[in-house]
């Protein structure tokens, strides 16, 4: 214990990088739908002086000797300071003595949109165009990132719920500010929706056919951001059934079926995009061990660069 490890988050900073990660994450979503994975789904309790909540997901892949635990904290209504806050502990998988300590600041904000990126390589139509961002913080900056790791935009649409937010968003990313959530999307081939919205934000009628959507806000189950009669129309995919079934209030309160998890797709379990006119949406919800392989990828990095 006394030699225990902390890794801060300018040190998971200075070596992840969504090319790294990006596989890694398709790597967990496989093993999870392929029951290596031991993880419950995510215990949360609410700290309602704060309108916060608070989460504890541990996981166990004996396959890649990983035992951890992520501690998150998310508290929407932060202003200055993040909404979500985390440390992943890393335990001896041979013996339980923990290892390592890692700052979940920025694995939490890579995985998030690397697992994004994965879903819409493998359930989006060829050679996306243009993006669409609803959100203009952490998230959105992220899944910009990522999903420009896969594919070159020609177009980049952002609304947000905070003006002056998503007009700054707008002129980093070289995009175009819209003032309706309704504009954004229209005409967009992928459409991400990362806001701390609990009403609906995206409407059916808003999004064209053959359109993919990255759904990642609304984590509680009387949330949403998608509009139910949109949830029930589409091709819906998610990394746990029993997560979206127990904490996705898009998934519960629209009573929408569910495809299969993007591991099963990766597995090659479902074909995934059947049509290229279907709408197809990806539920994401966050796994353990997303968390914890994001660790380990950590850990092997600073290891790595360290030795050379």
């Amino acid at each position: 214990m006394e030699h225990m490890k902390f890794i801060s988050a300018s040190q998971v900073k200075n070596v992840l990088t969504f090319e790294s990660l990006i596989p890694q994450m398709e790597k967990a979503l496989a093993k999870f739908s392929d029951k290596k994975v031991v993880q419950p789904v995510r215990s949360v309790i609410p700290v309602k002086e704060s309108g916060g909540f608070f989460g504890l997901m541990p996981s166990l892949c004996s396959e890649d000797n990983v035992l951890a635990t992520k501690l998150v904290s998310f508290y929407p209504n932060n202003k200055d300071v993040p909404t979500h806050n985390a440390v992943i502990a890393m335990f001896n998988a041979s013996n339980g003595v923990p290892e390592v300590i890692v700052d979940g600041e920025v694995i939490t904000a890579m995985r998030t949109a690397a697992v994004s990126a994965v879903a819409t390589k493998f359930l989006c139509n060829k050679n996306p165009k243009v993006l669409a961002l609803l959100g203009s913080g952490v998230q959105a900056r992220s899944h910009f990132q990522a999903l420009s790791t896969l594919y070159t935009f020609e177009e980049i649409w952002v609304w947000g719920r905070t003006k002056v937010n998503f007009e700054s968003l707008a002129s980093e990313l070289n995009g175009t500010a819209c003032h309706t959530a309704e504009d954004a999307v229209k005409g967009a081939d992928v459409i991400v929706t990362v806001t701390s919205s609990t009403v609906p934000i995206l409407k059916k009628e808003w999004v064209k056919p053959g359109a993919h959507i990255n759904a990642v806000g609304a984590c509680r189950p009387d949330w949403q951001e998608i509009d139910p009669e949109l949830m029930r129309s589409v091709s819906l995919f998610v990394d746990s059934r029993d997560a979206a079934l127990t904490e996705s209030g898009d998934v519960i309160l629209s009573k929408a079926d569910i495809e299969a998890e993007v591991g099963e797709v990766i597995l090659g379990k479902n074909g995934g995009r059947k049509t290229a006119t279907e709408v197809t949406l990806f539920k994401s919800l966050g796994l353990a061990i997303e968390d914890a392989l994001s660790a380990k990828l950590v850990c092997d990095l600073l290891s790595s660069s360290n030795s050379s």
